[in-house]
């Protein structure tokens, strides 16, 4: 990705939950906001910045629409693999355990 915001390149949003999608997506509109806002009045330095501001919105948008289409997959939430994780390891404490106790 030549242009845009170096943290939202696609095979990053594909490890996003869908509530940090909607959060990245307000934080990219309220910035382009401001951008135009200071374009508006004289104050932007580069204007660069609002297309880049603008195709991470588009970005953000394809990613959202495809995970509601089921064509790109949602990750399973954190606490779940945390939960998973927790299990396995337990499973494999447990039969160690009881095999040196005979």
């Amino acid at each position: 990705m030549a242009i845009g915001t170096k943290e939202l390149a696609p095979s990053e949003l594909d490890t996003f939950e869908d509530t940090r999608l909607v959060e990245e997506l307000r934080k990219a509109k309220e910035e382009l906001f401001n951008l135009r806002f200071q374009s508006a009045t004289g104050q932007l330095e580069s204007h660069g910045r609002i297309r880049a501001v603008k195709r991470d919105i588009a970005r953000l948008y394809t990613v959202i629409r495809e995970r509601e289409l089921g064509i790109r997959a949602t990750p399973a939430p954190v606490e779940a693999k945390a939960k998973k994780a927790k299990a396995k390891k337990a499973a494999e404490e447990t039969p160690a355990a009881e095999g040196e106790a005979e």
